[in-house]
């Protein structure tokens, strides 16, 4: 899916061709109808070929995953989270970066978040 939100459409050897240790042609187009049969693909026929796209926009798909995220793990709470990505990331954020998150914070505030 990787491959397909960074530069779709894209054929089966354009996508194997973007996995790293990519597996054989016929794995990726194996691997392609798997995807497209749970709704996560779609393909349209140019002349002998199929290409591909993603179905769903990545935000959604990465919201939805998200909020999925959030109930499994931390109870459906994102100051839990927020709280472990900061204590995970504690040696990596820089000023700039706690001053953006903290811009994010106070942004949601304003708007009755």
């Amino acid at each position: 899916m990787d491959a397909l939100y960074a530069g779709s459409p894209l054929t089966a050897g354009e996508v194997q061709e973007r996995l790293p240790e990519a597996p054989s042609y016929s794995a990726v187009r194996a691997l392609l109808k798997i995807l497209e049969n749970k709704g996560h693909v779609l393909h349209v026929q140019e002349g002998p070929r199929y290409v591909y796209r993603p179905a769903v926009p990545r935000e959604k798909v990465r919201r939805s995953a998200l909020d999925g995220f959030l109930h499994t793990f931390f109870e459906g709470s994102a100051e839990k989270a927020v709280a472990a990505l900061l204590d995970l990331k504690r040696d990596e954020l820089s000023e700039d970066d706690l001053d953006r998150i903290s811009g994010l914070i106070e942004k949601a505030r304003e708007e009755g978040r």
